[in-house]
């Protein structure tokens, strides 16, 4: 672990040492839910919940969907599957991220603009995810990567999407929802095929 990840390690704990904020992250992981209803759920003033959300939200903890005037916060997986990734190395002491030379050169052979670039080279060592962005925008830009190491018009079942996806990151299970879930890719319902999103669709 370097020292980046340990700072970001300090702040998740951060967000997570509350024993009411730990009862949210129960709450919000199994729905979405508006500061209100858990106000009502936990007994506790709308002010508080709002203070806990702000403290979690800030972490990037928290996603945020507005249904006109409401609020519905639930879950970021994740932001919570680093700081898993985090905890499982813990007792690794920091290294300084510069330490060790990162073989990037095929970052610099895409034809992508700067910024996404940026994106992969701030995110990835030679070749695997370090760690996960909290912002969407540059999690997408994660997604459209891992995306290129499917072939269009191949279904794939579930164990060949982890054996892929595991060479880039041990925490597989969150990037095969997240490429599902951003619109990268398609599952079958109910099923476990998967194939990318044709070409001529838009992905969300």
């Amino acid at each position: 672990m370097d020292t980046a990840q340990r700072s970001d390690l300090l702040l998740l704990l951060k967000a997570l040492a509350d024993e009411q904020r730990l009862t949210m992250v129960s709450l919000m992981s199994e729905r979405e839910c508006t500061v209100g209803e858990m106000a009502g759920l936990l007994q506790l003033s709308e002010p508080t919940i709002s203070h806990h959300v702000s403290k979690m939200h800030s972490a990037g903890l928290l996603r945020l969907r507005m249904a006109g005037n409401q609020r519905f916060y639930r879950i970021n997986e994740v932001r919570l599957a680093t700081f898993k990734a985090y905890t499982a190395e813990i007792e690794s002491r920091p290294t300084d991220s510069h330490d060790k030379e990162s073989d990037n050169a095929w970052i610099d052979a895409l034809d992508w603009d700067a910024a996404d670039k940026k994106v992969l080279h701030d995110y990835t060592k030679s070749g695997r995810l370090t760690q996960f962005p909290v912002k969407d925008k540059k999690w997408l830009v994660i997604m459209r990567w891992l995306a290129t190491k499917f072939e269009q018009g191949v279904t794939y079942n579930e164990k060949q999407v982890n054996a892929i996806l595991t060479q880039f990151h041990e925490d597989y299970a969150v990037l095969r929802r997240s490429l599902v879930d951003y619109g990268f890719m398609r599952r079958e319902r109910g099923g476990g095929h998967y194939w990318l999103t044709p070409e001529d669709e838009k992905v969300v």
